[in-house]
């Protein structure tokens, strides 16, 4: 794991892309995949940062750092928990703006706009609007930016680890905490609804649709997200498990995701 002793920005404006990879699943390809895509796609000065249990073969520009322990019980079914331990109030030293962005998108056109977006409030967390019941008001945590380091949600972590017993049995994953609590004792915003775009949803057909009929990339998006069970590897070459569930290639991905 990188030694992290002397890694410390006192800017406050610091630009950071923090990703976080844990786990069997994903290899560090993806990681550096999503480096070289924000590379291509955003001009202004960036730090990227993983957080991670494993930081073999991730590009030397990419801080890696180890993912923070929750004081929670263990054994427990994959929630995407972790992802809460970037809102540490103090997270090795980074100070500025963060964008979080999971590391099976793709990126496919300029992302200045995620940083250059004016929130209404100083301690807004800007966010997906889940696709699938928008009238929830839950964030889809693929793509969100925060203030990071800066004691600006203070609580948001440890109120999650006192009261997880409680939280467990109201929602099923972290993107629903964090959007209620914020909601409760901050502020929630969300992105223009053409820059992120699920694959699932927007990109392929309607069922049945879908099994002759391609996915497409809608217009203004930025961003892809990937739900569920297909990645870009399998929406880049087609296929799928049942035959109405089938994905036809998209190749057009392929471009942007390299």
């Amino acid at each position: 794991m990188t030694d992290h002793s002397d890694f410390h920005n006192s800017e406050i404006e610091q630009r950071y892309i923090i990703c976080m990879k844990w786990g069997s699943k994903y290899g560090a390809e993806f990681v550096n995949r999503l480096y070289n895509m924000v590379n291509r796609h955003l001009t202004l000065d960036f730090q990227m940062v993983c957080l991670t249990d494993d930081d073999t073969d991730i590009h030397p520009d990419i801080k890696c750092f180890p993912i923070p322990e929750l004081n929670l019980p263990a054994n427990l079914p994959e929630r995407g928990w972790k992802k809460l331990t970037t809102f540490k109030p103090e997270l090795y030293g980074l100070k500025g703006v963060a964008l979080f962005l999971d590391i099976d998108i793709v990126i496919v056109d300029n992302i200045d706009g995620f940083f250059t977006y004016q929130a209404d409030h100083n301690d807004s967390v800007v966010i997906i609007r889940d696709w699938k019941k928008p009238w929830r008001m839950i964030g889809n945590s693929s793509v969100y930016r925060f203030k990071v380091g800066m004691n600006t949600y203070p609580d948001l972590l440890a109120n999650f680890e006192r009261n997880f017993e409680t939280i467990r049995k109201e929602v099923r994953h972290e993107q629903a905490y964090l959007s209620n609590y914020l909601r409760e004792h901050h502020h929630l915003e969300y992105w223009d609804k053409s820059w992120c775009v699920s694959f699932k949803y927007q990109c392929m057909a309607p069922p049945l649709l879908n099994v002759v009929q391609a996915p497409t990339l809608p217009t203004g998006a930025k961003i892809v997200i990937f739900h569920g069970e297909i990645n870009p590897p399998d929406a880049i070459t087609g296929g799928g498990g049942k035959w109405y569930r089938r994905v036809l290639p998209s190749p057009w991905l392929q471009e942007h995701w390299h």
